[in-house]
């Protein structure tokens, strides 16, 4: 039973977008998204190679459903190109809302066993699937840190993603209940987290909307190590906001695409 689920796995991870758009077609689309979850639990998971660009080779713990892009290398493709072309063997990088650690594993590979990556994450099951992703890959220099990152140390309302979503993906901190409650999750402000730790060469910041929170809880590290920052920005009104904020401490911006902005300091301030 269990190799049939492997080869189902392997093929629902394989099958092209073409095809998978059937899923939208009433009535038998929604016939076939039934009979996928008889034949695969909703937490399937495979073991599978990135085949495609800068994360080529790398290993992952894939859900069959939604791990299309990861496998094939498209996700984040240009994103993942920055963070393979700026980091350098022995750097310092935290991975802000690591999720399942594409970036993180990226990062391991490039700055090696003389470099040190951070991968921040409060959602405990993705977290723990994280930790598989950097062992099977046996990259020792990753330390997972099951936390969040907030504007100050402490606890703050975390809302993860419901069932809907197979990989927990979008969790969100929701500090002012204005959503659907959640449970109290440890948060660290990076200034105070750097105390205990080495601080950063490099970030990759993608917190689902607590962009300008985590940067306020940074003053400290932004204006004396002066990282590289590569954030995802979500709402327009945030986007001007976080820029406002790392303006201030004299960087300048270069967009990447639609939501990914790369903050560089500049060489003299």
């Amino acid at each position: 039973m269990l190799r049939s689920r492997d080869w189902m796995a392997s093929l629902m991870l394989r099958v092209p977008e073409s095809i998978r758009s059937i899923r939208k077609v009433p009535v038998l689309g929604s016939l076939l998204h039934k009979l996928s979850y008889r034949a695969l639990p909703s937490d399937q998971k495979i073991w599978a190679q990135v085949e495609a660009g800068p994360s080529t080779g790398l290993w992952l713990e894939l859900n069959p459903r939604t791990g299309q892009n990861y496998r094939s290398g498209e996700n984040e493709k240009i994103c993942q190109g920055v963070v393979a072309e700026r980091l350098r063997p022995g750097d310092v990088f935290y991975d802000l809302g690591a999720n399942i650690g594409l970036f993180s594993l990226l990062a391991a590979r490039v700055t090696g066993s003389t470099g040190k990556v951070f991968s921040f994450e409060p959602d405990a099951q993705i977290a723990e699937r994280l930790r598989r992703n950097a062992a099977y890959n046996n990259f020792y220099n990753i330390t997972v840190v099951p936390m969040g990152v907030w504007s100050a140390s402490g606890d703050v309302n975390f809302v993860s993603a419901d069932f809907t979503s197979p990989d927990h993906g979008v969790g969100k901190f929701d500090p002012v209940g204005a959503g659907v409650a959640g449970v109290p999750a440890r948060c660290v402000a990076l200034d105070d987290f750097m105390q205990a730790s080495p601080p950063p060469d490099a970030i990759k910041c993608d917190v689902e909307g607590a962009e300008v929170e985590v940067f306020r809880g940074a003053a400290k590290l932004v204006s004396f190590h002066r990282p590289w920052i590569l954030c995802e920005l979500h709402s327009r009104a945030i986007d001007q906001a976080w820029r406002e904020l790392i303006g201030g401490f004299g960087y300048s911006f270069e967009s990447v695409d639609e939501n990914h902005v790369l903050a560089l300091p500049h060489k003299e301030i």
